[in-house]
C-alpha cells in the first residue's frame, strides 16, 4: 500500500486495473530508491559536517 499512500492513488484505479502490478512494482522501486539516496545523502552529511 506504500506506492497507493505516496502517489494518491485511489482503491478504485486498483479494483479497475487502471494501475496494474507492473505499475506497482515500478513504484515501490522508486520509492525505495528515494529512501536509499536519503539515507546515502544523511551519511554524507554526517560524515562530511566537520568540514
Amino acid at each position: 500500500m506504500r506506492p497507493a499512500k505516496a502517489f494518491h492513488l485511489d482503491m478504485k484505479d486498483l479494483k479497475s486495473g487502471a494501475v496494474d502490478l507492473y505499475d506497482i512494482a515500478l513504484m515501490n522501486d522508486y520509492l525505495q530508491m528515494e529512501n536509499d539516496n536519503e539515507a546515502r545523502i544523511e551519511k554524507w552529511r554526517a560524515d562530511n559536517d566537520g568540514c
